[in-house]
């Protein structure tokens, strides 16, 4: 049956060579996983226990849940073959449901990078490295989305009570506060862009021509300055915001605080940080405890 499937997908289906060869592992591999349970099942007497079976020896391996549900598919393409050319009379992958696709950790920048980012140090008094510090720190101090930041008016700042008048999604506001350091490198900054700047409008950030700077241009100044301190491939305004709710959660900020912080609506949306921080945890645990690589968390 195998080799009729192979053959149909070749020259009814015309799918490359490349393409047929990986069904053929996934559906070899099944075949050799069911004969290995039993030597008297063959295709026509598989069924839905077997499949899981095989797919729960797919993850205890190691292999992803990517993975898994593509030797799936192609299990599934072979059934519906096979019962639409009356080679078997049930299609047992029906009702098989594949593993669902693991959410990534969220990235984020360690505390001592981004003090290293941030040392004044390492930034000149011109306009551009004025702003670029300036957004960075924004952006980690406050845990704003890069839209947000780039809608940010001069009156959104109120620096007598150090908070922000933030827009989010679907125009809802928040406020956010800010601390000391941050106020002065914001008024550092405005004192600067009022004396270099012609500005045509009255946002917060401004491009080269006066205008609100542009989501593009956050994005690739922010992009170039993390890849001064970390190796990280992610290096994106949205680290920052992660960075952000990380260093939070890990200095004993309220779960339900950081939301309210962050702008989320739920707060199921929240606790993947809480997944990042004990991820940090079993390192710290991994690297300071004199038997941690005999031991898992």
């Amino acid at each position: 049956m195998t080799d009729l499937f192979l053959d149909y997908l070749r020259y009814e289906r015309n799918r490359s060579e490349k393409t047929v060869e990986r069904y053929e592992k996934s559906l070899r591999d099944f075949q050799q996983y069911f004969e290995s349970q039993d030597s008297s099942i063959t295709w026509t007497s598989v069924d839905a226990d077997l499949i899981r079976g095989w797919m729960e020896s797919l993850m205890d391996k190691g292999m992803k849940a990517t993975s898994v549900n593509a030797d799936l598919a192609a299990l599934r393409s072979f059934f519906r073959f096979a019962l639409a050319r009356h080679l078997i009379e049930r299609d047992p992958s029906h009702m098989v449901t594949g593993p669902k696709k693991q959410k990534p950790l969220p990235q984020f920048m360690k505390e001592k990078e981004m003090d290293r980012l941030l040392d004044e140090e390492r930034w000149d008094d011109t306009y551009n490295d004025v702003r670029a510090r300036t957004i960075i720190l924004l952006l980690y101090e406050t845990g704003i989305r890069r839209a947000e930041l780039v809608g940010l008016d001069d009156n959104d700042v109120d620096f007598e009570a150090r908070q922000l008048k933030v827009t989010g999604k679907r125009n809802k506001q928040r406020i956010v506060p800010f601390g000391e350091e941050l106020s002065q490198a914001l008024q550092h900054y405005i004192e600067v862009r009022n004396e270099e700047q012609v500005r045509n409008c009255q946002a917060l950030f401004l491009n080269k021509h006066g205008e609100r700077i542009g989501d593009d241009q956050v994005y690739r100044l922010v992009k170039n300055q993390l890849s001064k301190v970390t190796t990280m491939k992610k290096r994106s305004p949205h680290v920052l915001r992660h960075t952000f709710a990380t260093a939070m959660l890990s200095h004993d900020a309220g779960l339900e605080s950081v939301r309210r912080l962050l702008g989320h609506e739920s707060l199921e949306t929240t606790k993947i940080y809480t997944h990042t921080t004990f991820e940090q945890l079993k390192r710290v645990y991994k690297d300071a405890h004199p038997r941690g690589d005999n031991k898992s968390l």
